[in-house]
Order: C-alpha cells, then structure tokens, then sequence
C-alpha cells in the first residue's frame, strides 16, 4: 500500500508542487541523527532537515545550524526555525529544489508540527520514533557521548562541515556501514515494502562539538578510579580477578587496561562485554568522569 498523501489547501506547495512529509522524532541525543540518513533511505527520500539545516544527499542546502549556537535556548530557537529570514530562506529552497519528499527530525510531535506549520508544508503522512528503531542500549550510548564528551551528529559529508562556518566546532568524521542490523529489520516490518530500496546503506557523518554542549572536563586521581574499578568488579560476582590495571589519561577521560583471571566454563565474550558495560556505567555515574576505553587482558582460565 502507497504511503497516503494529505493535501492542504492552505500550503502553497501544493497542486503540481506537492510535497510529502515524514517525521523522525525523539528525545535529544538518542540517535536520530546519526539514524537519519537510513530512514531517510526507506522512505525514498535524499532530503531532510534537522536542527535548522536543510540537507540534501550530502550537501547543505539552506538554513543555519543550531550547533553553531553558544546557548542551548538560542539552539532550541534555531532548531524551530523562530527567524523569519532563516525559515523563508529553508522554505524558499525546498520550493527552488522541487523536494517532493522531505524528512524532518525532532525531538517531539509537536516540535515537527511546529517547523511544518512555520515552513507552511503539510502534516506528516508517518511519524517514526527512535524507540522504534534504536534499543535502550544504542540510545544511552548515544545519551553518554553527548553529555559527557559534548558530541553531535551532522548527517553531511566532512568537506560541508570543514566549511568556514562549521570548521571551529568540527570534531571528526564518521563512516556508516549498515548490514542487516536489528534495529533497521524491526523497523521495516511495520513500512511497506518498496520496490529496490534495501536495509543496506554506508554514509558518512560529521561529528561536531558545539559550544553549548561542552562541558568542563573533571578529573580524578588515577588511587580513586582503581578503587572504584576494584569495588565495582566484586559487584558483578563475575569471578573475575584483577591482576593488574593500567590506567592512562585520554583527551576526553581516561582508558582502563584491566589485566585477569577470568572463570572457564562460561561464555568468555559474552560475559566481558556485560562486565565492561556494568564498569563504565557505574564508574561513570559515582566519578563523573569519562570512560573512554576499557580493555580486557585475559592472562589465564581459572576452575
């Protein structure tokens, strides 16, 4: 079944121009960002706009980013297109480019309907949740890079951000590569199915840091982090040993080399990924500090 299309009299983007519109939302710094460009892939369309940007593939083609900002209000403001020159210009653009489909990402239902209205496109036709296609884990590792290292996602291409505009909060770039993850086969079952689009994809996104969203690094002694290590190891009731932990200051926090004794008969694996998890997040929590690798070194199976 095709997507339904809502006509509205009053957008004058309809009639020969029609425009439709898909909706992408959730809580800030869940992943939407770093996801868009997929669900942007399904539902057949290269255009989006997310947080004052209009994107099109890997170009940005009008608008203001609201990671340039050096307030959080001030990000908000942008995001929701509150200047006039800023959304006439947005609007202008979608009109110039002929988009005939374009997804907006948000952080909730009223948000999108906000930036439709002031855009003066048409509601929605699909609302998709993050929830839908992120788990709960994806979505705090995603919360955890953006409140402890400041991190954002630009879903364009690195040489758009290394633009002058964008160079001063530019962090780094990363290349996605999806192969029947998960997350996206959950989230197909409930689309339609659509003749050559496939779950498959590889994009590459910029990471930025924007002013409003750094964060004074704290800092600890390296006695107080190997006791928190010690003390969180017992908790697991893993059976796991230390041996020796090395522990080394990175730019952002710190990396944790643990050396160990570790129990045969289990799911070696397995077990030293909940382990680690069980270990960042608590160290984290108590200390505030940032975990930025914690590596195993099995030195022997013990009965």
């Amino acid at each position: 079944m095709p997507f339904p299309r809502l006509p509205n009299p009053l957008s004058p983007l309809s009639s020969q121009n029609w425009i439709t519109v898909f909706a992408f939302y959730g809580p800030s710094g869940t992943g939407k960002s770093y996801r868009a460009k997929f669900v942007a892939k399904k539902f057949k369309t290269k255009a989006l706009i997310d947080d004052g940007l209009l994107i099109l593939g890997n170009k940005i083609l009008a608008g203001y980013s609201a990671k340039l900002e050096k307030n959080y209000m001030g990000a908000v403001r942008v995001a929701l297109f509150d200047d006039k020159a800023h959304r006439d210009s947005v609007a202008k653009a979608i009109r110039t480019h002929k988009i005939k489909r374009l997804l907006i990402i948000g952080t909730s239902e009223k948000m999108i309907l906000k930036i439709t209205a002031r855009l003066q496109l048409p509601e929605p036709v699909r609302f998709v949740r993050i929830e839908e296609i992120a788990t709960e884990e994806e979505m705090a590792e995603a919360r955890r890079s953006r409140q402890i290292e400041g991190k954002h996602i630009i879903p364009v291409h690195s040489h758009e951000i290394k633009r002058k505009t964008y160079s001063k909060i530019f962090v780094n770039s990363i290349r996605v590569v999806l192969t029947k993850r998960r997350w996206l086969s959950q989230f197909l079952r409930f689309l339609p199915k659509e003749k050559g689009v496939s779950g498959n994809g590889e994009f590459e996104k910029s990471i930025v840091r924007p002013a409003f969203s750094v964060q004074k690094r704290k800092a600890i002694s390296h006695a107080r982090l190997a006791s928190l290590t010690s003390r969180f190891m017992t908790e697991t009731k893993s059976g796991i040993r230390i041996k020796k932990l090395g522990i080394k200051n990175g730019q952002s926090g710190y990396t944790l080399s643990i050396t160990a004794d570790v129990p045969s008969g289990t799911e070696l694996s397995e077990m030293l990924q909940k382990t680690r998890t069980f270990l960042i997040q608590n160290i984290e929590r108590e200390s505030g500090v940032f975990i930025e690798e914690l590596l195993f070194v099995v030195d022997k199976l013990i009965r």
